[in-house]
């Protein structure tokens, strides 16, 4: 397990397994429908608006700008999904992940660990 970033857990669940996927456009969401279950997303932009038909079947998500008062966060929460928002990736091309297994771990109460099993 490799540690790939860190940031804000903002979720009711201390962690969770999957797929990491980079979602950038509604086109992404629509390739990945079928398939979303089990997935952690990495969004950037517009995350509640974009993830919204998904949201439900995702394993996590991640996020790296926002607070915990993004509504990103708060619906991930109400949907108790994990949720690290503020991720500082230690991974420059974020779309290198996709495909990859991760893991989310919320260390404490508000922070939470980003992991690429290898």
């Amino acid at each position: 397990m490799k540690k790939i970033g860190e940031g804000r857990s903002c979720s009711s669940n201390s962690e969770a397994l999957g797929e990491f996927v980079y979602i950038q456009s509604v086109e992404d969401v629509i390739n990945i429908f079928d398939d979303a279950n089990g997935k952690i997303c990495i969004v950037d932009d517009a995350g509640t608006t974009t993830l919204g038909p998904i949201l439900s079947d995702l394993a996590g998500v991640l996020c790296p700008f926002g607070s915990a008062g993004s509504h990103l966060a708060i619906v991930s929460r109400e949907f108790e999904i994990p949720c690290v928002m503020s991720v500082e990736f230690l991974v420059d091309d974020w779309s290198s992940l996709n495909g990859k297994k991760g893991k989310i771990v919320t260390e404490s109460e508000d922070k939470g660990i980003v992991y690429l099993l290898e």
